[in-house]
């Protein structure tokens, strides 16, 4: 596995970066052991210190590291220092809330004379971090801000095309006052990882990636007894109802679809639009993706980025040829994209009812639109999925919106907005999406010891 800076806008190679050998991961494995058994007395003020430290400084240097995700993934300029922001956030959500997410819980006892229980929560170990290329620093903030507030210690495998947003994210916490060893970047080969998870010092994994990745990352952690937690695809459905303020909605469906040039597990990728009003949807939707404009992703004025790599757009186009393989109706929308870097022309699929393409997931500016004859008929389609991830309904009635959500089995829905992440409320999914979650105080309990602690009166007999 090469890791190595390729700019996106131009696929000029900038930098590239030896793999760790079997010894440097021994001495991370060792170093984070002995981080986390120093780490886990500490108290919550420290932790929450160190957080706070770290959030400042992404806010202080917010332009530099925007640049270099930019640089690494084509993210625009704008979207990169969005990103930057809520991470400072979540690091800052944990500093104020740790504490009080991770207080002993007393439990009530039928008997007296059973005694006096309390849940408390203790940390466990190193948390192995296998995060992708689409949020450079939010997703491994999302891992790191609550695992370290927790007491553990992290080991960041982060993919091969971040070489140097997964060094900044180590060089950033050394700089807020984080032990050496407590969290750590590596750049592991494909071996490294069952070495890691096999290791006793190590309690688990938090992957977010591909359904491929997962479920053997989830394998090699079965095997060896440790807690996953998995992120993995996701083929959100964006319901227009038809009472739906129309105008608004296709805003939000051209922004949700290709925000990050479409590469987020949450974006809109299905429009389910109802009969009332699909054919005015479909048009006002090509004239929103038509005003797009793909360029530098340093210039303001470009709103559409490349994609990550070339190898992600030649994917990508292989994967709707395939769809139009299997019946799907393939048509060009939006303004042409530069002919040189890793950009992806914008697409419409349609005729998907019958079409195995309906349950794939498309990682970048490609729409799956449905025709919904009613309500009933818009959930069956947005159930129709392997996957679970986020959704969201649209409608002028928001407790018909909530009926409509809750219909829905995903682990998120919004209603009048797609799913947009936030520092203080819960992120994951279900069904082929994954299982467990990040953020807020479920994900901070995810690697956890939930230990029971009962005091039983002396006077109590056998």
């Amino acid at each position: 596995m090469a890791y190595a800076t390729t700019n996106p806008f131009t696929n000029d190679i900038v930098k590239t970066f030896p793999e760790a050998t079997d010894q440097d991961v021994q001495a991370a494995l060792t170093a984070g052991h002995s981080a986390y058994e120093n780490w886990r007395e500490t108290s919550f003020a420290q932790r929450s210190e160190l957080m706070s430290k770290a959030g400042a400084i992404l806010r202080r240097d917010i332009d530099k590291y925007a640049r270099l995700a930019t640089l690494e993934m084509g993210k625009l300029f704008a979207e990169a220092k969005a990103e930057v922001i809520l991470s400072a956030e979540i690091l800052e959500y944990y500093a104020k809330h740790a504490e009080a997410l991770l207080k002993d819980e007393p439990l009530e006892v039928a008997k007296p004379e059973d005694g006096k229980a309390t849940m408390v929560h203790e940390p466990q170990g190193i948390v192995l971090a296998i995060e992708p290329w689409n949020f450079p620093f939010y997703q491994v903030v999302r891992i790191v801000a609550p695992q370290l507030s927790a007491g553990n210690a992290v080991i960041l495998k982060h993919a091969s095309n971040l070489p140097q947003c997964a060094a900044i994210m180590e060089e950033l916490m050394l700089e807020a006052g984080a032990p050496k060893g407590l969290f750590q970047n590596l750049y592991t080969a494909r071996p490294h990882t069952e070495m890691i998870l096999s290791d006793a010092r190590v309690c688990g994994v938090a992957l977010t990636g591909s359904e491929g990745a997962g479920a053997i990352v989830a394998g090699i952690a079965g095997k060896s007894l440790k807690k996953a937690t998995m992120e993995l695809g996701g083929a959100d459905a964006f319901i227009v109802l038809d009472d739906a303020d129309l105008e608004k909605a296709v805003q939000w469906a051209v922004f949700g679809r290709h925000w990050n040039a479409g590469q987020v597990c949450v974006s809109a990728k299905r429009m389910i639009v109802a009969d009332a009003l699909y054919d005015r949807f479909v048009e006002l939707y090509k004239e929103g993706v038509a005003a797009l404009k793909a360029g530098d992703p340093m210039d303001p004025a470009t709103t559409l980025a490349p994609l990550s790599s070339q190898g992600a757009a030649d994917d990508l186009a292989e994967q709707v040829r395939k769809a139009q393989e299997e019946g799907a109706k393939v048509e060009v929308i939006g303004a042409p994209v530069p002919k040189e870097g890793a950009f992806f022309q914008p697409v419409l699929l349609t005729n998907l009812e019958n079409s195995e393409a309906r349950h794939w997931e498309f990682f970048g500016p490609v729409t799956q639109l449905y025709r919904a004859k009613d309500e009933d008929d818009a959930i069956r389609i947005a159930n129709d999925s392997p996957f679970g991830l986020g959704g969201s309904v649209f409608t002028r009635d928001e407790q018909r919106g909530v009926r409509v959500a809750s219909k829905v089995r995903t682990g998120m829905m919004y209603v009048n907005r797609p799913v947009v992440p936030s520092a203080d409320l819960p992120f994951g999914g279900v069904a082929r999406s994954g299982f467990g979650r990040e953020l807020v105080g479920l994900g901070i309990k995810e690697f956890v010891n939930q230990k029971l602690i009962n005091v039983v009166s002396s006077d109590v007999a056998p």
